[in-house]
């Protein structure tokens, strides 16, 4: 177990997490947060802006993932460390922009 890579693969996994939305609300040509927007984080950037961060955040967990070290997809502390990355993020990121599209509301569903 080498855990310099593991830290890659954790960062990889929130980088991939982190595409997700921003490529989907740009496919459907709806805006979205990004650190480039007016009120860094907050505001929101156009659709273009979106595709073009979220092919970034592949790319990097590409290079994270596939370029660093050798990834097993039947090893699971390779696995383990990807997925914790991605629900990490996932989970702040869901807490941050739940305030702005109401998903912090309690007994909303």
């Amino acid at each position: 177990m080498n855990w310099p890579d593991l830290v890659a693969y954790f960062f990889g996994g929130a980088f991939l997490t982190n595409a997700i939305p921003h490529v989907v609300a740009g496919m459907m040509g709806e805006p979205f947060q990004t650190p480039f927007a007016k009120q860094r984080g907050e505001g929101l950037s156009t659709s273009t802006v979106n595709i073009l961060w979220g092919f970034f955040n592949l790319l990097v967990g590409y290079l994270l993932v596939c370029r660093v070290g050798e990834f097993g997809l039947r090893n699971t502390g390779d696995i383990t460390a990807l997925f914790l990355g991605g629900l990490a993020i996932g989970l702040v990121l869901a807490r941050r922009f739940g305030r702005f599209h109401g998903g912090n509301e309690p007994g909303r569903s």
